[in-house]
Formats: C-alpha cells, structure tokens, sequence
C-alpha cells in the first residue's frame, strides 16, 4: 500500500507542477498583452501548448512516484489536471458547454499525461 500512497503523492505533486506551469505562462503572456503592443491573436496558440507541457510535466512527475506503469499514471495525471480546469471553466463562464473542443482537449490532456508518464518512468528507471 505504501507504493500505491507515493504514487498517488506524485500525481497531486505532479498535477499541481502542472498548474504551476500554467500560472506563470499565463501571467507572463498577459502582462505582454497588457504592457506591450502584442495582440491576443495567439492565444488559442499560447493556450494549446501550455496546457500540453503542463500535462506531460504532470504526467512525468506522476510517473516517477509509481513502481510501473507510468503510461497510466500519467493519463491519470492528464484526467485529473484537465477536470479540475473544466471544472474552474464551469464556475467561470456562463456560457460554458461540453463540445467538440472540449472533449478534443480532454484526450490531449490524458495523451500528453501518458507521453509524460512514459517519459518520466523510463527515465526514473535509466537513474
């Protein structure tokens, strides 16, 4: 059970690496928007690709705290990071729906967890 625990540690640790990754892209692209004459036309861009390294950082983290398996923790790693910002989106946006981008970045959530899980167990396993 103590296995189970640590790497269940490592998905929390993992996802909130992720989330910490989030914040510092979002705050730093804002204040470019703000401060600068850059246009938001990037930020569907800016979006995709942060939310994609934060999951694969989560998935890594999630999977160097598992005996095996890293693949799986790391798309529980992606599942969980994404329902937590769905479910802030909820509380945010009025006119929030599940769609078809929503459902597009729930499977690239749990993917890019599952690349960062094979990568942080395959590297966990190399040290």
């Amino acid at each position: 059970m103590q296995a189970k625990s640590k790497a269940i540690k490592a998905l929390v640790i993992g996802v909130l690496m992720g989330y910490a990754i989030t914040c510092i892209v979002f705050l730093g692209y804002s204040m470019l928007i703000t401060y600068t004459h850059m246009s938001e036309r990037n930020l569907p861009m800016v979006v995709a690709v942060t939310t994609l390294l934060s999951v694969m950082v989560a998935g890594f983290d999630a999977a160097k705290g598992a005996e095996s398996r890293g693949w799986l923790w790391g798309m529980g790693a992606g599942l969980v990071y994404i329902l937590i910002l769905s479910a802030l989106m909820v509380g945010v946006l009025q006119d929030f729906a599940v769609d078809g981008r929503t459902l597009t970045a729930i499977i690239l959530a749990i993917a890019g967890g599952g690349m960062g899980g094979i990568l942080g167990i395959n590297l966990k396993k190399k040290g």
